[in-house]
């Protein structure tokens, strides 16, 4: 079985060779609109891109390429996500009306009781961000069962072959990920499992120095032979459990046997005419998303002119509104009536949009708590196939490199999620047992009349909403193409503060802080801004346009 794998993936194995050949002499500095007439594959790393190509290449659909990719980036982008976090993947088969998400969020451990993360001397702060207590039950492996099973045309093992070849041979260190390890040095440090993989004589991994999990590899292989049991049930759930009992954790054995990935529906909204279907509750970005669209459709953006002063006011004023609504209501359905419904209406935002003043920074948006107790680094990719199935998947393993725990003797680095929740005991997005923490991702389709438009997502936190709505209206309102649109310079508002790209016009920026906008400029492509990949559609010509993010390591790739 394991040859006859091997045999069938070999041009995934001689692709990834010779990417990584080309990749360490800087082949891929550069982005351009990428163009294919069949199928391509968007990812944030051009080795995880391959992988994805080429199981469409060797008959597997969108979900298929979408999960291998998935796993793949456990090695090719361990910094930012992979089999110790989770996510969420919206799926539109092109035999189904309807579209799906599959959510395979972290959830939080039986243990996790707002006496011990917020009463604690160490603080939620401390706990969170670094070290077992960060880690909620990862659910990648569980997510990819449920998916293959429902939409996919391949196995687990054909789908992990390309990941367990790239853990073994290993991947060439980028200037980006040798920076990242550096910048996080002492949580990498902090953990010898960690240590073993990422760091060489106790100094960061150098740019073309070669990255292998051996680890990895086996634990792979071994849930290639039984499935998704030994990861929740069998050995590798209990070297986890053990592990993070043995450091002070709360996630146990029964935490990992219980977990379930969940088959939602997506939300849904228009903007001048588009469908958007995006991710659902408990990932918010969706939700948020939609409703800053529709503060942005009673405006006539294009106009307005791309990044002008009076633009990116606007834009600011509205995502100030949306992240103040997002901030009090955001929640696990699953514990908190969440009132989605609301914040996806036109005539809401219609109401926001007039608490604008044209001319005027405003810092005193306040929402109205709409939730109610019920009884009851990051990374994306786009994916369509030459059947016209389209795939959008957001994962993360939250803050670069997860809580910093690799599990001795699995090579797998574990998430710090529990960091997603609220600093604050009493609010909807509060820890609780079991409870999945609110999320900003927002993997998102694109449908006009009826037919595939775009697909798209970004990495970064809080900025990915804002980052999206910037992309769809470069696309929908100033006709770029889907390269241009990612590659166009961002701003973001957090906090009161204004954050822009070193791209933006200095006399923009003058006026803006003529406004009342307090502006911090920041570089001319900045990571902080997220790392969107996306796939735009053209009927007229029956050609797939490509776009991967140059702020990380992004590349499209089609046929």
């Amino acid at each position: 079985m394991k040859r006859k794998l091997i045999l069938t993936f070999l041009p995934v194995m001689l692709t990834v060779f010779f990417i990584n050949i080309f990749y360490s002499a800087a082949i891929f500095a550069e982005t351009n609109d990428v163009i294919a007439e069949k199928a391509m594959v968007a990812t944030a790393h051009p080795i995880a891109s391959a992988v994805g190509i080429e199981i469409l290449k060797e008959g597997g659909n969108a979900v298929d390429a979408a999960m291998a990719v998935a796993f793949a980036l456990s090695i090719a982008e361990p910094n930012a996500s992979g089999i110790g976090g989770g996510g969420f993947i919206v799926i539109k088969m092109a035999n189904k009306k309807e579209a799906v998400m599959i959510d395979y969020r972290e959830r939080a451990p039986e243990r996790a009781v707002a006496e011990y993360y917020y009463d604690s001397e160490s603080g939620f702060k401390s706990l969170t961000t670094v070290g077992p207590s960060a880690i909620g039950v990862p659910g990648l492996v569980a997510g990819a069962e449920i998916s293959l099973k429902k939409y996919g045309t391949m196995t687990l093992a054909q789908i992990l072959q390309p990941a367990i070849e790239l853990c073994k041979n290993g991947i060439v260190v980028s200037e980006k990920l040798n920076e990242m390890i550096l910048n996080n040095i002492e949580k990498i440090s902090n953990y010898p499992a960690t240590a073993e993989v990422y760091l060489k004589d106790m100094f960061p991994l150098e740019e073309g120095d070669t990255l292998r999990n051996l680890d990895l590899a086996s634990s792979l292989v071994k849930l290639s032979g039984q499935g998704g049991d030994i990861f929740y049930k069998g050995e590798l759930a209990k070297l986890m459990a053990n592990e993070i009992q043995q450091l002070g954790g709360v996630l146990s054995y029964s935490d990992l046997k219980t977990y379930e990935a969940k088959v939602r529906k997506p939300v849904r909204g228009k903007y001048r005419g588009y469908d958007i279907i995006t991710s659902a509750p408990p990932s918010w970005g969706g939700t948020h998303l939609i409703e800053l669209l529709n503060i942005m459709e009673g405006y006539n953006v294009k106009k307005m002119e791309h990044n002008s002063a009076k633009y990116i006011h606007v834009f600011t004023e509205a995502m100030k509104m949306i992240y103040a609504d997002k901030a009090i209501n955001a929640a696990d359905p699953d514990f908190y009536k969440v009132p989605v419904k609301t914040f996806l209406k036109k005539r809401y935002a219609k109401k926001l949009r007039k608490r604008i003043e044209p001319n005027k920074a405003r810092f005193d948006y306040k929402s109205k708590k709409r939730s109610s107790r019920e009884s009851t680094s990051t990374s994306h990719l786009s994916i369509v196939d030459e059947h016209g199935n389209i795939v959008a998947l957001t994962q993360s393993i939250n803050h670069w490199f997860g809580s910093g725990v690799v599990v001795p003797g699995t090579g797998i680095l574990l998430n710090d999620h529990m960091n997603d929740f609220n600093d604050k005991p009493g609010t909807p997005n509060s820890i609780e047992p079991f409870k999945r923490p609110a999320s900003n991702t927002a993997p998102t389709i694109i449908l006009k009349n009826g037919k595939p438009f775009m697909t798209l997502g970004t990495p970064g936190g809080s900025r990915i909403i804002s980052a999206l709505a910037q992309v769809i209206m470069n696309v929908i309102d100033f006709e770029m193409s889907m390269d241009d649109a990612i590659e166009a310079p961002r701003v973001h508002c957090i906090n009161k503060v204004l954050h822009v790209e070193g791209r933006i016009n200095e006399k923009v920026i003058d006026v803006l802080r003529e406004m009342g906008h307090e502006v911090k400029v920041r570089s001319d492509f900045d990571n902080y801004f997220g790392g969107a990949q996306g796939i735009l559609f053209n009927h007229q010509t029956n050609k797939l346009h490509g776009g991967a993010d140059s702020r990380r390591d992004g590349k499209a790739i089609g046929y």
